[in-house]
């Protein structure tokens, strides 16, 4: 069974969904902009098709009732910082965006509201001031808590029993990799396991990165929630099966193409959901009065077919444990 229903606030919210969308100032066509993380809305795949159901969902017609400005920045620093600043000076009533790209967008407005969605650390990143009282501009959804790394760790050494040694996936330029290293390796210590970051800047990267796990002799490997890990999705469990390293996705879309299991939440409802923010804020509301939401509903997610070709037997407590086993 697929879990789906993690986000809390969409129940009161979805009762409003017929007239939503009118309530908007005669004459006033909002303009909402997103920055993404990808090259184009293709490579955005299920997350850019969520965002626009989002807005479907709630009554907005683009070009309508709603102006979306996208922007593309194929995670590239240099890009982030101008499409951010463009979006800026656009005058958009609300701005959008996912981890890295949040940062970019606070760093340059104090002002425009903001809604954040796959934020690891909102708190730590400076996007708020807490989780219940943002404060300031911005709000969101969060997507990750400190003890995902512990139970992402607990369930691989589940599947890999005489797992001992575990490598980390980081693109260094996220400004959450410093807060990944340090939540991982201290599951890490807590499990007894020994753990080392690879980095991996660009899509070319990520395969010398997997030859080095396997020059550390490292047994398994875990990715972290971030732009580039999603844009290798298709190829990382390639190379992780190929260098029988059991890999440990973070969300459905960087599991379904060959990795061994994920561990996490349902990050296309959270795309989609994170439209009902934008269109409370443009009714009014304060960014500093909606707190940020986390999530309720995590995912495990099981291949076996991806164990046989390992030779890793998982055992059946960790099988009943899972929502989804595909076999």
């Amino acid at each position: 069974m697929r879990r789906r229903d993690f986000i809390s606030l969409v129940g009161g919210a979805m009762a409003a969904l017929p007239c939503s969308a009118s309530a908007q100032q005669a004459g006033k066509v909002p303009r909402v902009g997103y920055l993404w993380h990808a090259a184009n809305a293709e490579e955005e795949g299920p997350y850019y098709k969520a965002l626009l159901e989002g807005f479907t969902r709630l009554g907005y017609v683009p070009g309508r009732n709603v102006i979306l400005e996208h922007r593309f920045p194929n995670e590239n620093p240099d890009f982030f910082k101008s499409m951010a600043a463009e979006l800026v000076s656009l005058n958009c009533d609300v701005l959008m965006g996912g981890n890295n790209a949040s940062t970019y967008l606070k760093n340059a407005t104090t002002k425009i509201p903001i809604v954040f969605m796959f934020v690891a650390d909102p708190v730590g990143l400076k996007l708020v001031e807490s989780l219940a009282r943002p404060g300031g501009n911005a709000t969101g959804f969060s997507s990750f808590g400190r003890d995902l790394a512990a139970k992402r760790l607990q369930f691989l050494r589940d599947a890999v029993p005489e797992l001992s040694r575990v490598a980390l996936l980081i693109n260094p330029t996220d400004f959450t990799a410093a807060m990944y290293i340090e939540v991982f390796q201290a599951a890490a210590t807590e499990l007894g396991l020994a753990l080392q970051a690879f980095e991996a800047r660009s899509l070319e990267q990520v395969e010398p990165a997997f030859d080095a796990m396997v020059r550390a002799g490292m047994q398994a490997v875990t990715v972290v929630n971030g732009g580039l890990a999603f844009q290798a999705r298709a190829i990382s469990p390639k190379l992780a099966i190929e260098r029988r390293l059991a890999l440990c996705a973070y969300s459905r879309e960087t599991f379904e193409d060959g990795a061994l299991m994920s561990y996490g939440p349902d990050q296309i409802v959270m795309c989609r959901d994170s439209v009902i923010y934008v269109d409370k804020i443009l009714k009014g509301t304060k960014p500093s009065d909606l707190p940020v939401q986390q999530p309720t509903k995590l995912e495990l997610l099981l291949n076996l077919k991806v164990a046989k070709a390992l030779g890793v037997t998982v055992p059946p407590s960790l099988l009943i444990a899972a929502d989804e086993v595909i076999e």
